[in-house]
């Protein structure tokens, strides 16, 4: 009984000391710091667990398109809660106390990085210094190949997984943590990513194939915010978003008004809403570029920073790609066949 009382006792101490430090974090600014240097792959300095020779290893991420990562990559061996589902905003999400008692529990954790999860970076990068292993997917990711918009002070874009090849990336590295954490089954991780890398190298082509169906000339992506420049870079897309690379940043009227005054500028014929976004703010663009005298219409939802429902396709990292590229091609292409 009296070790129960410790162990509970030790619990409470244990969550109230991180919710201290959430509160802290929740105080600074996390989302736009000076870029950070060449970050290195995380798995390197994972020290194998012995425990896990009798059980599976658990494990906490962040956003739904890492979740997907470890669910196919550690397979059976890894039981994974993803913190936020459908619709959530990483960029705006914060910690709660059940997540804390996630995180304590986990014997990894995995998140983006790159200042995505802005309200809950202080605490991820704290972590290690609480007794448990936190690692950013995107450590490891040559920074020279990464987008730093001036207008994010310095940080760098953080929405890499709309570039496959550079999403591949974050695969390797997961795959190698989990080896590290739990060599005993290196080879099935091993299997199991080189699987996915093949599905992942299929879905690049499919993508750039896709895409080459828009003419150049059409290929102007509008949406809610700047989530798609990696994507737009990869296959051949001019971007512009109403909000800029962290939604913690509100659109104001004359932003809203330069974008429509492009829109109708360009006589773009199709702009789109993102499911983590709250539509009112496309919405208002397609009035402001009304009252121009041009009618853009919405092309459809696109997947920015969560991914679908689970148990649908685009509840899946690749297909929430293919959704995405459907869906703006087949706008694009439909108000191109309208204009002839």
């Amino acid at each position: 009984m009296i070790k129960q009382s410790g162990a509970r006792l030790w619990n409470i101490a244990f969550i109230a000391s991180l919710l201290l430090v959430i509160l802290a974090a929740c105080g600074t600014t996390t989302d736009t710091p000076a870029a950070e240097p060449n970050a290195q792959p995380a798995a390197a300095a994972i020290q194998p667990s012995p425990d896990l020779a009798n059980r599976n290893i658990r494990v906490v991420a962040t956003v739904g398109m890492i979740t997907d990562i470890v669910q196919q990559v550690g397979g059976d061996r890894a039981e994974v809660e993803g913190l936020m589902g459908p619709g959530v905003d990483p960029h705006l999400y914060k910690a709660s106390e059940s997540d804390v008692s996630k995180l304590q529990q986990a014997d990894i954790i995995f998140y983006n990085g790159l200042h995505l999860e802005a309200g809950l970076s202080g605490v991820l990068e704290r972590m290690n210094d609480l007794g448990n292993t936190a690692v950013a997917v995107t450590d490891g990711i040559d920074r020279s190949v990464l987008l730093a918009p001036p207008d994010f002070e310095g940080a760098y874009d953080p929405h890499i997984w709309f570039d496959v090849t550079l999403w591949m990336q974050a695969v390797e590295n997961v795959r190698d943590t989990l080896s590290a954490l739990d060599p005993g089954s290196a080879d099935l991780y091993q299997a199991n990513a080189a699987a996915y890398l093949q599905e992942l190298e299929a879905l690049h082509t499919y993508v750039q194939e896709q895409a080459a169906t828009v003419p150049e000339e059409q290929r102007v992506l509008i949406t809610a915010h700047d989530a798609f420049n990696y994507f737009g870079r990869a296959y051949g897309f001019e971007v512009r978003g109403l909000q800029g690379i962290s939604t913690e940043t509100e659109a104001s009227t004359a932003d809203v008004q330069d974008l429509a005054d492009f829109i109708a500028e360009r006589q773009i014929q199709a702009i789109f809403i993102e499911s983590s976004i709250p539509v009112r703010n496309v919405e208002a663009v397609q009035s402001a570029v009304q009252a121009q005298g041009h009618n853009v219409q919405i092309g459809g939802e696109l997947f920015s920073d969560a991914m679908g429902e689970p148990g649908t396709i685009e509840g899946t990292y690749i297909g929430m790609v293919r959704h995405n590229i459907d869906t703006i091609v087949g706008a694009m292409t439909s108000t191109t066949a309208q204009q002839r």
